[in-house]
């Protein structure tokens, strides 16, 4: 997402944000004045997060719009480019790893990555953020990077939704998938599991700073009225695919919420 850290850390010319399009969440306070000067980026958290087709880049590698994910392996592996400040979407049969290599990913963790799932015959799509774990920054900011996924998440569906739209539109079903949005994080406040309703509205542009359409924000924050999906426990059954997830780091255990049991599920990584 945005690129979260403080001034001593940051390289000498700030660093594009994930979704620096018409509105980046980061600008700096002062312009370069010298070509080596540092300056210290300033969180931009208010406006609408606007998706710009012409910024984002589609990968397909070893699959096509053709295959449903039903019975191929799909995944979305979303990132970045510190030059170009462009999106680059590679749609696969699992996580594009070579897309997360660098220090910077090390440092920012703010890709995005996705799969596609049948559970018990029903297709949803389960989409990872990595909130905080792995240093100290990404704990200190912890509450600030959760705000900016929120806020930015329309965005990311919206470039899912256009660039698998061969897919969506051949399988137009799809369209009506759950989506559920793991934030992953150290801190059980901020580690959690909510329901973003149908693709097609989560993907809804953003109608406030906080993100998303009303109607998206409502059904996350009622999340609890669907139950996550849970595949069955049948050998070489065929009503769920793939048999376990593509995605190394998204096994995540319920964290026991008995005072409030109406808000989103909670969970923790082992």
């Amino acid at each position: 997402m945005g690129s979260l850290a403080v001034a001593p850390f940051l390289p000498s010319k700030p660093r594009p944000s994930l979704f620096d399009q018409n509105s980046s969440l980061f600008s700096s306070s002062t312009k370069l004045k010298r070509k080596n000067q540092s300056i210290s980026p300033v969180a931009r958290l208010f406006g609408p997060s606007i998706f710009e087709a012409s910024k984002l880049k589609v990968l397909f590698l070893g699959v096509d719009e053709k295959k449903h994910p039903g019975n191929l392996p799909r995944t979305y592996t979303l990132t970045h480019s510190d030059m170009t400040a462009k999106l680059t979407l590679a749609i696969s049969q699992t996580i594009n790893n070579s897309q997360l290599q660098g220090w910077s990913n090390k440092l920012y963790r703010d890709e995005v990555v996705a799969e596609w799932k049948k559970v018990k015959g029903n297709m949803s799509l389960h989409v990872h953020c990595h909130i905080s774990g792995g240093h100290f920054l990404l704990d200190w900011c912890c509450r600030l990077r959760y705000f900016i996924f929120r806020k930015e998440l329309p965005v990311v569906l919206k470039a899912f939704f256009h660039g698998d739209g061969s897919l969506l539109s051949n399988y137009p079903e799809l369209q009506e998938a759950l989506v559920w949005v793991y934030f992953h994080s150290n801190i059980p406040e901020f580690s959690k599991v909510e329901c973003w309703g149908p693709l097609k509205d989560a993907a809804a542009p953003s109608t406030s700073e906080t993100g998303g359409s009303d109607e998206t924000k409502e059904l996350a924050n009622q999340s609890s009225n669907w139950d996550l999906p849970e595949p069955c426990q049948e050998e070489n059954c065929s009503c769920c695919f793939p048999p376990m997830s593509l995605i190394p780091w998204s096994k995540m255990v319920p964290l026991e919420n008995k005072n409030n049991p109406s808000t989103p599920q909670s969970f923790q990584q082992p």
